[in-house]
């Protein structure tokens, strides 16, 4: 769940459900199905058990850990998104007992059990968003010997008129300070910002700027 657009007053107000859902309907899909370049670099040679993918949108990222052989949650605000998802699931034809898609709004989520592997990637809005509570909730359900993946747009794309003040960008010095970890337990596996190459709207080719936080559990 992201996007990167200017913070309007009139967008603060807007039910965080209710703008969501109106995106996720504008269009037939949203995102491109393709998993995180991150998560493919980081995850791919964990040890698969039980993930959980917070803001899992349409669920490529799900799918992909399912694939590999996790057995995935993925939540998401939007009714639309998660049925998207769903569907997908089915069209890919893994087994629905490896993933399920879940409709909560994060800002109430609490977790009843632990995971292996926690993502929380591009979980940014233009709308209401407890950003540092829920990355707080996660980081308690990682299990030991489990990891929490932290991925956030950290600069506006280069083709945007935004500004760093118009939108929420969030650094991995930051997030390493909203996550209050205690370095006895955590042991910190990546904490950089990384480049991505991308094709801007008009076709060019160009890059963007990742906040990544990898963490392991002891």
């Amino acid at each position: 769940m992201a996007t990167l657009m200017h913070k309007t007053s009139s967008e603060r107000k807007v039910a965080p459900v209710h703008y969501w859902e109106a995106k996720y309907a504008a269009t037939d899909r949203t995102w491109s199905g393709k998993p995180n370049q991150v998560l493919i670099d980081l995850a791919s040679t964990l040890k698969p058990g039980r993930a959980l993918d917070l803001g899992c949108g349409e669920g490529s990222d799900s799918i992909w850990l399912a694939n590999l052989g996790w057995r995935v949650t993925g939540i998401d605000i939007s009714a639309t998104a998660t049925a998207r998802a769903t569907a997908a699931v089915h069209d890919s034809g893994l087994s629905a007992s490896r993933v399920e898609f879940v409709t909560q709004d994060l800002s109430t989520w609490h977790p009843v059990t632990t995971y292996g592997l926690i993502t929380c990637c591009f979980l940014q809005s233009p709308v209401e968003l407890e950003r540092e509570a829920i990355l707080s909730r996660a980081a308690s359900a990682v299990a030991p010997g489990g990891h929490l993946l932290v991925v956030a747009h950290a600069a506006p794309p280069p083709w945007s008129n935004l500004a760093h003040g118009d939108h929420d960008f969030p650094t991995p010095e930051g997030d390493l300070a909203a996550l209050a970890i205690d370095p006895s337990e955590w042991e910190i596996l990546v904490s950089e910002v990384r480049e991505r190459e991308v094709t801007d709207p008009e076709g060019n080719p160009a890059v963007l700027l990742d906040s990544v936080v990898f963490l392991s559990r002891r």
